[in-house]
């Protein structure tokens, strides 16, 4: 056994700590902080499972926001009763998140702007990526306009309370 400090060995548990962190904190946001809307169709579900979401992929990046989408909403979507949705979560999240930490590497300049960009592209792949969940799952052109207000409140909301806490998280995570 090689009982040596390494910082590559250091790292590696850090961002595997990190990961199952916010896998958690998206999982606990989305199960227990939710309100499920009677309206048409699937209606929808507002969850803050995006704001952890969003904060791990601005602040650690693109596979990290990647992960916790994919498994936190993923595993709440099995356990919860949703499971038919699990596959298209984990596709649709894992992308938004993906995006949000690609847009956030790449930016230079005005953060704000940037990390508001990046929300708003999570957004346009979560009406979409959910529309069309819902045209396969449902077989139905029209009923799936029915969930597109609830998908945009639960990102914009995330949004809204995001973007001006994640300058001062990235200055904290840096000291850590």
């Amino acid at each position: 056994m090689n009982s040596t400090y390494t910082p590559t060995a250091s790292s590696k548990t850090r961002a595997i700590v990190i990961n199952a962190l916010f896998i958690a904190l998206t999982f606990v946001a989305t199960m227990f902080i939710n309100i499920r809307l009677p309206i048409m169709g699937n209606g929808g579900l507002i969850h803050l499972g995006n704001v952890p979401l969003f904060i791990a992929a601005l602040v650690y990046g693109k596979k990290t926001g990647a992960i916790a989408g994919a498994f936190g909403m993923g595993l709440f979507d099995v356990v919860s009763g949703w499971a038919i949705w699990s596959p298209f979560t984990f596709v649709i999240v894992g992308t938004m998140g993906f995006l949000v930490g690609l847009i956030a590497e790449k930016a230079t300049g005005n953060r704000v702007l940037a990390s508001t960009l990046a929300i708003v592209v999570a957004l346009i792949v979560k009406i979409v990526g959910y529309y069309f969940a819902e045209v396969i799952l449902y077989g139905n052109w029209i009923q799936p306009f029915g969930s597109v207000p609830g998908n945009f409140l639960q990102v914009a909301v995330a949004g809204i309370i995001v973007v001006p806490l994640v300058g001062r998280i990235k200055k904290r995570a840096g000291q850590l």
